[in-house]
């Protein structure tokens, strides 16, 4: 009997009946003494587990207890010190490093606190949502369990804000997005299937924000909230990790091997429909030369590139971030190409944040957001017809002291104009205002 009457397992007993009833209490303790009994849980039993409960609905004891006892609402208190919760999908590297850990530390850096959890660890969600005054949400779709997490974010009296790097709410913009192409068509049908979760998300905030001018203009399209950039910007961590880049690559440049390397880099599936607008270019540049290298990051099949090209394509896989940078160092030119469709035009540049950052001259397409960062033929070069792509590759593998100059420039541009900062040209006035509200 003692196994049974455990001061633990009465506590366990009053708590489940408490919060879920006599009789549920009653069912779980008649499993377990069960279990105690066999010493196993054998499948005839399996009828009685406890309910298994689905994450959306881990708030619902507790809602329905202060339902009852007229404690459910909650009045926000203005004097509290700004808190932000930040639940998001977390679960790609460059999107979690540019919209929410460097947000996180932007808003720190304000003297507002910012916590954040992937949308998927609920108890450390649910515990952030209990200690903030503010939600953001990032690159949520409308699901049982996000709809939990605001519906508690209301009850507890906060403004919600929703931020989203890129169109996936949008169907006209995947229906026209050229790197679908290279994709599973099932992979496209999925993308236009889940965008209305995410403008059904958007729609339901106070706030919308987005990364680029070219975002804005079009979730203008589908939400009547109020949209706001905050652009993608360099942060301590990348011109930290960038400024070490450039160290190795100084240290090393008695070893170097006397190539010339042109990086494109690829942080997602797909891209090789953007190279192909310079590929005829690039293969021409790279092969009129042996000591020319094509050097490819991320992810790309390269059996697309003709033979000659292919031969003198030196190819890395997706790689943790200082790795990719110390890659990235090791070229001379970084190229990016995109095609003028309205998913591209919403585009960030975070490509140019990560080529500046090691001091690398970017050669970007007047599409998206890219060429907001870049001052045309100082810190990089703007290709507006196909021919420029050739020229400026030309020019700068002729003149190194052009290519050192221009290095320099691109780096410094980053840490005065592009570093974490309130300016306007980084963030709205108007996200600001909104954590004081």
């Amino acid at each position: 009997m003692a196994r049974f009457l455990r001061w633990s397992l009465v506590r366990r007993f009053a708590t489940v009946a408490r919060q879920q009833g006599l009789g549920s209490a009653l069912s779980k303790s008649l499993y377990y003494s069960k279990i105690l009994l066999r010493g196993s849980i054998p499948s005839v039993f399996q009828e009685a587990q406890p309910p298994r409960h689905a994450p959306e609905q881990t708030l619902q004891v507790i809602w329905s207890e202060m339902a009852r006892g007229d404690g459910f609402h909650v009045t926000r208190r203005t004097e509290d010190r700004p808190r932000i919760a930040l639940i998001g999908d977390l679960n790609l590297a460059q999107c979690r490093k540019y919209r929410v850990e460097q947000l996180a530390a932007f808003w720190n850096g304000q003297g507002v606190a910012c916590d954040f959890a992937h949308y998927e660890d609920i108890p450390r969600a649910i515990k952030l949502l209990q200690q903030a005054t503010h939600l953001c949400e990032y690159r949520l779709e409308a699901s049982p369990l996000t709809a939990m997490y605001r519906y508690e974010a209301r009850r507890l009296g906060m403004p919600v804000l929703f931020d989203i790097d890129d169109p996936l709410f949008s169907v006209s913009a995947y229906e026209t997005y050229h790197n679908m192409t290279a994709l599973d068509p099932a992979l496209k049908a999925h993308f236009l299937a889940v965008a209305p979760r995410y403008a059904a998300m958007m729609n339901g905030a106070d706030m919308v924000t987005v990364s680029t001018p070219g975002l804005a203009a079009h979730a203008r399209l589908y939400t009547r909230r109020p949209v706001h950039v905050r652009r993608n910007f360099a942060d301590a961590d990348t011109l930290t990790a960038g400024a070490a880049a450039m160290a190795a690559r100084a240290a090393a440049q008695l070893s170097r091997d006397g190539l010339f390397r042109v990086v494109f880099a690829s942080g997602s599936q797909g891209h090789e429909a953007d190279f192909d607008l310079i590929r005829d270019e690039i293969a021409g540049f790279v092969t009129a030369d042996p000591a020319r290298r094509l050097t490819i990051l991320g992810h790309f099949r390269t059996e697309t590139l003709p033979e000659a090209l292919r031969a003198q394509t030196e190819h890395h896989s997706f790689l943790p971030y200082a790795d990719y940078l110390a890659l990235l160092a090791g070229a001379d030119v970084a190229v990016m190409p995109l095609q003028d469709d309205t998913f591209n035009r919403c585009k960030s540049g975070v490509r140019v944040i990560d080529a500046a950052s090691v001091g690398l001259v970017p050669l970007v397409s007047a599409v998206g957001d890219l060429s907001a960062l870049v001052e045309d033929g100082q810190t990089g070069f703007i290709a507006r017809t196909s021919g420029d792509w050739a020229r400026a590759l030309e020019l700068l593998a002729a003149n190194p002291a052009r290519l050192q100059s221009m290095s320099r420039a691109a780096r410094a541009r980053l840490e005065t104009h592009w570093s974490a900062q309130a300016a306007a040209h980084i963030v709205d006035p108007e996200i600001l205002d909104w954590i004081r509200t």
